[in-house]
């Protein structure tokens, strides 16, 4: 179970690099010193924060919250597997349009197809489906501190992209921001 959680990833990166090349040219972005500080470092942080348990020795960082089972380890991987395919379905529908930091492309489309019509920011959602799955694998408090340094930088990142296709699409982003959810239908 955890190696197929580890394939999920591994998947998931493929897909990123592979889908990435033939974007649409970039219009206007965010600074890389706020993509580097606000967006990849605490990325990199919750990583490593569900790196091997052995980094973190005794700590409080390494008490267990979930039990090493079975059960918990299959839930674990298809909590993480419908993430990934979550955030690839969704990067595949945005097409040339995606990119990975806040950007706005030559001849940016309004994307509302798919999980779209449900979810401003499906990638985002899929993303951390897959981080809870990772962090439920790992069974420790510091998974519970990895999902949330990644929340808090999607947050961030999603608010930040909601004001730059607000000011691209006007109305049109507007009327679909009202019929949606940021990240969970009826939630959030």
């Amino acid at each position: 179970m955890k190696r197929g959680i580890s394939v999920c990833w591994y998947f998931l990166l493929a897909w990123w690099l592979w889908s990435a090349r033939g974007n649409k040219v970039v219009a206007r972005g965010e600074p890389w010193t706020t993509r580097l500080l606000l967006y990849w470092l605490p990325l990199t942080l919750a990583f490593v924060l569900l790196g091997p348990g052995d980094w973190y020795g005794h700590t409080w960082l390494r008490e267990g919250i979930v039990p090493h089972t079975l059960p918990f380890f299959t839930a674990a991987l298809v909590i993480v597997a419908a993430g990934v395919a979550l955030a690839c379905w969704s990067r595949y529908l945005l097409g040339r349009n995606w990119s990975s930091v806040v950007q706005i492309k030559k001849d940016h489309e309004l994307i509302e197809a798919g999980p779209y019509r449900f979810i401003r920011h499906p990638i985002y959602s899929g993303l951390l489906l897959a981080f809870i799955g990772t962090a439920i694998r790992e069974g420790d408090v510091r998974g519970i501190v990895a999902v949330l340094i990644v929340l808090a930088s999607f947050w961030r990142k999603l608010r930040m992209e909601e004001r730059m296709l607000g000011e691209t699409f006007g109305g049109a982003y507007a009327a679909y921001k009202a019929r949606t959810a940021a990240l969970i239908p009826g939630v959030l």
